[in-house]
């Protein structure tokens, strides 16, 4: 069985931003502008993207 992907981009900077959503970025494989992460569509993935979502976009959801 295949599972669904999400690839997400960050497109906010994490400076001046709480600690917690600079390590949720770090836990979605983002911490630099305009990189792309490619993950598993979970609800916890889901709900980290939440979390930041005014710092990044989802760019393809499969």
């Amino acid at each position: 069985m295949a599972h669904k992907k999400i690839t997400i981009e960050q497109i906010g900077s994490p400076i001046r931003r709480d600690f917690h959503q600079r390590q949720t970025l770090i836990g979605l494989r983002l911490n630099k502008l305009h990189r792309r992460a490619t993950l598993e569509d979970t609800p916890a993935i889901r709900g980290m993207i939440e979390h930041v979502k005014h710092l990044v976009r989802v760019v393809e959801a499969q």
